[in-house]
């Protein structure tokens, strides 16, 4: 079973960038549909972007959209999502999952079988 290790969380002003990097092991990493999920205090967890097994296809939330890139690097067995133009409503604890099923289903976390720990993100205004 893959295990997932995110990274790269922490405290930045609105209107900067953080890049989170969440690495996997135990499996076989192209197997997955890789996607990033938050949870922001008092609220349910959301959808922020998945990737497809080879990379090629993309989605993102609507409120992240042209502001967030996912990208995967095979020959590191990571995922990586780019955050520029950081908002306080960015502020959430980020989670990394994947899923053995169909990329089509990506948006449900219900779809991911394993998760990672999780890592803060503050925006501050």
């Amino acid at each position: 079973q893959v295990q997932l290790v995110e990274s790269g969380g922490g405290l930045v002003q609105a209107g900067g960038s953080l890049r989170l990097s969440c690495a996997a092991s135990g499996g076989t990493f192209s197997r997955y549909v890789m996607g990033w999920f938050r949870q922001a205090p008092g609220k349910e967890r959301e959808h922020v972007a998945s990737i497809s097994r080879g990379g090629t296809a993309r989605d993102y939330a609507g409120s992240v959209k042209g502001r967030f890139t996912i990208s995967r690097d095979g020959a590191k067995n990571t995922v990586y999502l780019l955050m520029n133009s950081l908002k306080p409503e960015d502020t959430a604890v980020y989670y990394c999952a994947a899923s053995d099923r169909s990329f089509t289903d990506a948006r449900s976390g219900n779809s991911y079988g394993r998760w990672g720990q999780g890592t803060q993100v503050t925006v501050s205004s």
